[in-house]
């Protein structure tokens, strides 16, 4: 089934990917000239049809903050059949219409539009609920068209993987293992001054480079390949994947394209499961502190483990002396 909170986890992450970079970042910033291009937004062929675009010029940041609440609502969960389309449009505005668009935007751009084929379809109130029985049967070309979607997204997933990592491969600094030892010193790309005792001496051991630059290779060929593995072999790729973004958020300050990429690796990684989240034990007790008292006092009495039930109740056993009776409702039993 397409519909599933996975799926929906990737749009939330998508979402926050590109809300993050719009609201913390002034229009002055977004849209400013460069050189040899013009001024941004830049309105020729197809970016014509983005939202800043069709916007005054003393709009951008009203246009701005409408988009970001679009993505609000779309990380939300809300309606996805009816923020598909919007998500995907808001995200083409971004990547196409601001002066500093990354790889990340372009991701987002990318799986957005995939997602919307499935979104589309989606009956649901909100993305992170379970579907319906019977929802399936009464909308087959729903589902028939949002599992194209994200079979389209775990493909363009997997390419952009095996992609990323044979494209390094015939550069000498990959080969040899100094990639990163360069990219560690780089002043733009470089780790922030907190991490610098942290990071300073891996780059200074030949090891250490060695292994930042090619277990990143590693880890891009095995999910370029994790649409031919066992789902056991997904989660611990999908686990390094997360890792790996992580760390170059953190190195590089890339966040957006960590939020992009992570949202695509999701549905490369659990597409057909249904992700079931329990709250930790300090969390529910909490929820349960807060409940009203004749509310609680019925909750205790039905959370009684079937091993207590057995101690407080007596089995009951049929005898030939016991009159007959109507037998249990189906559906009666806990």
């Amino acid at each position: 089934m397409p519909w599933t909170n996975v799926y929906g986890l990737a749009r939330t992450l998508l979402a926050l990917g590109t809300l993050g970079t719009m609201a913390f970042s002034s229009t002055g910033t977004l849209f400013r000239p460069v050189a040899t291009q013009g001024d941004y937004p830049i309105c020729t062929g197809p970016m014509r049809a983005g939202v800043f675009c069709l916007a005054p010029e003393d709009g951008l940041t009203a246009t701005r903050w409408l988009c970001v609440l679009v993505l609000l609502v779309v990380a939300s969960g809300w309606r996805p059949r009816w923020t598909a389309l919007p998500h995907a449009w808001v995200s083409f505005s971004f990547f196409s219409g601001i002066a500093i668009a990354d790889g990340g935007d372009q991701v987002t751009v990318v799986l957005s539009s995939l997602l919307a084929l499935t979104a589309l379809g989606d009956p649901r109130r909100w993305h992170w609920q379970a579907l319906q029985e019977g929802a399936a049967s009464r909308h087959r070309r729903a589902v028939l068209l949002g599992a194209t979607g994200l079979v389209l997204v775990r493909v363009q997933m997997s390419f952009l993987y095996f992609q990323s990592c044979v494209a390094k491969l015939p550069h000498a600094e990959w080969a040899d293992g100094t990639a990163m030892w360069y990219w560690g010193h780089s002043l733009a790309f470089g780790a922030p001054g907190p991490l610098r005792p942290l990071v300073d001496p891996v780059l200074a051991s030949p090891l250490g480079v060695a292994l930042l630059t090619w277990v990143p290779l590693l880890i891009e060929i095995g999910l370029a390949a994790s649409l031919l593995l066992a789902q056991r072999w997904r989660w611990r790729l999908f686990a390094a994947g997360v890792l790996l973004h992580l760390s170059i958020a953190v190195m590089m300050g890339l966040w957006s394209f960590a939020l992009a990429m992570i949202g695509g690796l999701v549905v490369l990684c659990f597409l057909g499961s249904h992700l079931h989240v329990t709250p930790p034990e300090a969390v529910r007790e909490l929820l349960r502190r807060g409940t009203a008292a004749p509310a609680l006092a019925a909750v205790k009495d039905d959370a009684v483990e079937p091993e207590a039930r057995d101690e407080q109740e007596p089995p009951r056993h049929a005898s030939p002396s016991a009159p007959p009776g109507p037998s249990a409702p189906v559906g009666s039993e806990r």
